[in-house]
């Protein structure tokens, strides 16, 4: 994959190295930014860091590890000027089929992350002046897809975190920006894919006429992270082959 971005001298840092972020962290790299990765699976980190991009392991489902992982990441690039937030799992269940701690692991790790991490790079970015975070959100976030409760419920969430982050900072010099992926061919979509008719469902919903692929979201990310982009705070960008649309 190659990109014609520039990220000469730019410090960034990704929470995930699952197939968006493992993406988002490479492209990233080869665009000439100086990258750490966070993740609680140290043969993931092993398989992004062989790309150039250097990774620590990290619990970050809870507060303490977050800010100690953001504190060990921002010691290792000198500064931060760009976080992405790319953590996400999910579990399929009719809402009355949700036990408990389904609903608390999945708010463990796809919201209450995203706000430790997100304040913790908030920390070090306002009193820079300069910062651009991006979250990875999802349609769910919009939608409501059946047996996605707990799923959707943390999506709309980031998002509205997303937007009071944007609006508190927005004076600072940091926008706060998300990306939502409409189904997107990853690790933590691909045993559900793989299930006889669903993939033909999913694709007869979107105009496009395919599934997503982790490369579809590189160039919205990275437009966000860029300095180019410094007039766009609080927004959801949509990148779903048009399946918001219908």
């Amino acid at each position: 994959m190659r990109t014609t971005w520039d990220f000469a001298g730019t410090r960034a840092l990704i929470a995930g190295a699952g197939g968006i972020g493992a993406t988002v962290a490479r492209a990233l790299a080869e665009a000439y930014a100086d990258v750490v990765v966070l993740d609680v699976d140290k043969d993931r980190l092993d398989e992004t860091a062989q790309d150039g991009v250097t990774g620590i392991a990290a619990d970050l489902t809870s507060a303490g590890a977050c800010r100690a992982a953001v504190d060990e990441a921002v010691q290792l690039l000198g500064g931060l000027d760009v976080f992405v937030h790319a953590v996400g799992v999910n579990d399929r269940r009719p809402v009355l089929q949700t036990p408990d701690e389904v609903w608390e692991r999945l708010l463990a790790v796809n919201l209450n992350s995203a706000f430790w991490l997100g304040r913790a790079a908030g920390a070090v970015m306002v009193p820079r002046g300069y910062g651009r975070i991006v979250y990875l959100s999802s349609v769910s976030g919009l939608l409501a897809h059946r047996d996605h409760a707990p799923y959707a419920a943390t999506k709309g969430g980031v998002n509205q975190l997303m937007r009071v982050m944007a609006r508190e900072w927005a004076a600072d010099g940091v926008t706060v920006n998300a990306v939502a992926p409409g189904y997107t061919e990853t690790d933590l979509t691909r045993g559900y894919l793989a299930r006889p008719g669903v993939r033909d469902s999913l694709e007869a919903l979107v105009p496009a006429g395919r599934l997503g692929r982790p490369e579809d979201l590189t160039g919205p990310v990275l437009f966000l992270a860029s300095a180019e982009s410094g007039f766009v705070t609080g927004q959801v960008l949509y990148a779903d082959g048009g399946r918001t649309l219908v």
